[in-house]
């Protein structure tokens, strides 16, 4: 096995895969912790900007052609890569927020669903966090079959049957985005190999040491066609449904995995599929 060329990362490089992982991680609860109505999505890039420098870290999706904010902030049909601004948060919405870190060179990224409670609307709530619950969950699955998975699409599967199994409430699943997928990472925020959200006849790369990946499942409560809005950047659904996104990104390392954007190495959200993460040595 040949580390440190290609997609593979050797033990040393894979440790400097761990804080931009919790940077990323404390962001996101930094964001999340300031969720409320009366919010603006600039508040919340602000606030995980600060965070992120405190930490001595940078924006890797400034570094993307011409990003200028440090989250993706999409609310409601909008699904990802939503731009932050004076849109004001309401009760009801479904937000998605989507952060990135970058430190010595090495990268994090992260992405979460947040429901804003609305007591006047109930119904309208618990069918938004089903959807981001499913979602999750859809994730959790990917990330727990990697720890057995040979190859990228036994990744691909677990997401897509998790959601075909957990139908939302009006008994279809979740409507799987299919020109967006998760990606490799590393020294750059977005390398080979992709990481499809649903099967393929394609197996994709092997799973072994060394391989560092983030698992993003992007549904809907519709269909999956999408459309790019005017800012170049917000990506909506056509038919208005809504939309959740979920991601973490992950190490395979010789002893098991460690989920890098969270704080506990991804133990509680891979314990119901019977997975133990391990720390990266």
């Amino acid at each position: 096995m040949v580390f440190g060329r290609g997609i593979y990362k050797n033990p040393a490089q894979l440790r400097g895969m761990i804080e931009p992982g919790l940077i990323t991680a404390a962001m996101l609860d930094a964001v999340q912790a300031m969720i409320a109505p009366g919010v603006t999505t600039a508040d919340l890039d602000a606030e995980a900007e600060r965070v992120m420098r405190e930490r001595g870290a940078k924006s890797n999706f400034q570094m993307v052609r011409g990003y200028r904010h440090t989250v993706c902030a999409s609310v409601n049909d909008q699904v990802v890569h939503g731009i932050p601004g004076s849109r004001v948060l309401e009760p009801g919405d479904i937000v998605k927020i989507d952060a990135g870190a970058e430190l010595a060179g090495w990268n994090g990224d992260s992405a979460r669903t947040f429901v804003i409670p609305d007591p006047s609307r109930p119904q309208l709530v618990a069918e938004r966090e089903e959807l981001s619950r499913v979602t999750e969950g859809s994730m959790w699955a990917g990330l727990a079959a990697i720890a057995s998975a040979t190859h990228v699409d036994d990744i691909s599967t677990a997401i897509e049957a998790y959601l075909l199994q957990h139908r939302l409430a009006h008994g279809r699943p979740a409507g799987i985005l299919r020109e967006y997928v998760g990606h490799g990472i590393g020294r750059k925020m977005h390398e080979a190999p992709s990481v499809f959200n649903y099967h393929t006849s394609a197996r994709g790369a092997e799973i072994k040491p060394g391989l560092c990946l983030a698992i993003e499942p992007m549904t809907t409560t519709g269909g999956d066609e999408t459309y790019v809005e005017d800012d170049d950047w917000t990506v909506t659904t056509v038919d208005g449904s809504w939309g959740s996104h979920w991601e973490h990104s992950v190490a395979v390392h010789a002893r098991g995995i460690w989920v890098l954007t969270a704080a506990d190495g991804g133990a509680a959200g891979l314990a119901p599929f019977g997975v133990t993460p391990t720390p990266i040595p």
